[in-house]
C-alpha cells in the first residue's frame, strides 16, 4: 500500500451542503498556502470559513510534527469535499400534507506538503 505524503486535517459532519462547498474548495485546490488563506479570508461563503479552518489546522500539524518546515513553502497538495450522512426533516405543507427535508452534511480534508523544490 502506498504511502501518503503531506499533513492532512479533517474536519467531519458539518452542517452546510456539499455542493455549497465544492466550488470554494476548487478555487484554492493546488495553491501555496499563504495564497490560499489570502483567497479564503477574502470570500463571503460559509463553506469558505470552514475550509479556512481545516487548511489551518493542516498547516499547524505539518509544523507541529517538522520544525524545519515553513508556511511559505506549503502548498495544498489535496482538498476533498465529500458527503457526511443526511438528516431528514420534516417540511409541512398545506391540507395536512407534509415533504421530507434533507439536512446534507459535508467532510472537508485537506493535505499540505511542501513545495518538491524546497525538499532536500
Amino acid at each position: 500500500m502506498e504511502e501518503k505524503k503531506g499533513y492532512s486535517a479533517t474536519a467531519k459532519y458539518l452542517m452546510i451542503s456539499p455542493s455549497k462547498v465544492r466550488p470554494v474548495a476548487d478555487l484554492v485546490r493546488r495553491k501555496p498556502y499563504p495564497e490560499a488563506v489570502a483567497i479564503l479570508e477574502a470570500m463571503p461563503q460559509k463553506g469558505s470559513h470552514l475550509i479556512l479552518k481545516v487548511l489551518q489546522s493542516a498547516c499547524a500539524n505539518a509544523l507541529d510534527r517538522n520544525k524545519k518546515i515553513d508556511e511559505e513553502n506549503l502548498f495544498v497538495s489535496e482538498l476533498c469535499v465529500d458527503e457526511g450522512p443526511r438528516l431528514k426533516r420534516v417540511w409541512p405543507r398545506s391540507h395536512g400534507r407534509r415533504d421530507i427535508l434533507l439536512r446534507r452534511m459535508s467532510h472537508i480534508t485537506v493535505t499540505v506538503d511542501e513545495k518538491a523544490s524546497v525538499r532536500k
